[in-house]
């Protein structure tokens, strides 16, 4: 062999060492670049523009309002007290002035200093009936059965802890800044667990009519305590939100929450937990589609399955006020599956389409539950948009310490989402709660 062609031949040798060392590298890469963006990402949180037909993202993002957006201006409140400037002496000549010939109104709404904390003397009362001798103990309403500190004070420390997202520290801070009471982390950890004793008996209210429920929304993301990986579990109906903390993301935790004789349909992304706990399912259709859209912008083969796809769903998500007749209705999903399976039938060359099709297969039965099923919707939206308050949580405690924490956290999220749900006023719900819950004890 001639010296040219041994040098050649290491030359293709080192470039085919080069090239095998820059694929694995670029695999690493696009493995960790997954945790930040990956089929199921929203397109929200994208960090960069897309220029897919069917993406909700395109071209670059402004914040604030969008445009053409007409704005509300805020109406001017009718005063509760006018507060007069002093009018009586020229301040030029010092001559005494008589009435203003021109009067301006300036409304502005206020609020009031920093109120003192107001230490309360509860008296209780005991005695016997002069008539049947039976004994009586009666306490005011407002009276906590246990501790030093009144109710205002509970529900303004969990709020904060829990609605307004504050670190354990800064409550204390609120609370001393604008109240005057001092307060260890401690004592206001053991003030939150307290609410979430009282709130326990709620709690499982709202879980015996999740379990009752016709349809459930659910999802699940991860969570920390004492450092190990737990899942928060959501549980959603158009009414309540039921949150779980647990260390298993199995079908164990299903059977628990929901039952194992649970007879509703379950609206979720295509975890196989759900599919191992029952058949009654619909697969969200947003994840379906994002992730269609994602190889879409990656892989030019699966642009036309993503088309249609998108066409499919718009197709047949919008049905009119009076759903058509059963056996309408049956041929209008035949149609729908017969469409999809033209798609996921295709042989497609590229191992990433080949996979996606073969999800879609997979979950045929469930796609299209909602069009047979009243009051189920195609989406998982519902739990999504319950899961993200937990998942700003999550950012901001870290990790819980112990059970103890995780229970106070499911117990207090649970009521609050399930308040806001209602349109209910969160102050005014937690006080009349606690007032129920003291009566009861």
């Amino acid at each position: 062999m001639c010296q040219n062609c041994e040098e050649l031949q290491k030359e293709i040798q080192r470039l085919s060492e080069e090239n095998a060392q820059l694929r694995e590298e670029n695999a690493q890469l696009k493995r960790r670049l997954m945790l930040y963006e990956n089929p199921h990402t929203p397109p929200s949180r994208r960090r960069y523009p897309t220029t897919h037909p069917h993406s909700h993202n395109l071209g670059k993002r402004f914040p604030g309002r969008p445009r053409g957006h007409p704005g509300k201006t805020r109406p001017a409140p009718k005063p509760d007290v006018v507060e007069k400037p002093e009018w009586e002496n020229c301040p030029h000549c010092g001559a005494h002035l008589s009435g203003p010939s021109h009067v301006r109104h300036h409304i502005v709404e206020e609020i009031s200093n920093p109120s003192p904390k107001t230490v309360i003397d509860f008296l209780e009362f005991e005695g016997r009936c002069d008539r049947c001798g039976g004994y009586v103990a009666v306490r005011h309403p407002d009276c906590p059965p246990e501790g030093r500190f009144g109710k205002n004070l509970y529900v303004q420390t969990t709020l904060m802890k829990f609605e307004d997202r504050l670190p354990i520290q800064k409550v204390g801070w609120a609370l001393e800044r604008q109240h005057g009471i001092s307060l260890t982390p401690a004592t206001i950890l053991d003030l939150t667990r307290r609410v979430s004793d009282w709130l326990r008996p709620e709690y499982e209210r709202i879980l015996q009519i999740i379990r009752c429920a016709d349809v459930v929304y659910a999802d699940e993301t991860g969570a920390k305590v004492d450092g190990k990986r737990h899942w928060t579990w959501v549980f959603t109906t158009p009414s309540e939100t039921l949150i779980a903390i647990r260390k298993s993301r199995g079908k164990k935790v299903l059977e628990e929450i929901l039952g194992e004789n649970f007879e509703g349909v379950i609206i979720c992304d295509g975890w196989k937990s759900y599919l191992n706990f029952t058949t009654r399912i619909q697969r969200c259709w947003s994840h379906l589609l994002r992730e269609a859209e994602y190889l879409a912008e990656n892989i030019a083969e699966a642009k036309p399955l993503s088309e249609a796809l998108h066409e499919l769903y718009h197709h047949i998500k919008n049905l009119p006020k009076d759903r058509p007749p059963p056996e309408v209705m049956a041929n209008l999903v035949e149609d729908a599956r017969r469409t999809m399976n033209y798609w996921v039938e295709k042989n497609y060359e590229t191992e990433e389409v080949r996979k996606f099709a073969a999800k879609i297969r997979n979950g045929a039965d469930h796609w299209f539950t909602f069009l047979t099923t009243p009051g189920v919707e195609p989406t998982n939206g519902r739990a999504e948009r319950a899961l993200r308050e937990c998942v700003v949580q999550r950012k901001i405690i870290g990790t819980f310490r112990n059970g103890k924490g995780t229970r106070t956290y499911e117990t207090i999220m649970t009521m609050l989402a399930t308040w806001k749900q209602q349109g209910l006023n969160l102050y005014k719900a937690l006080a009349e709660n606690l007032t129920k819950a003291w009566a009861k004890s």
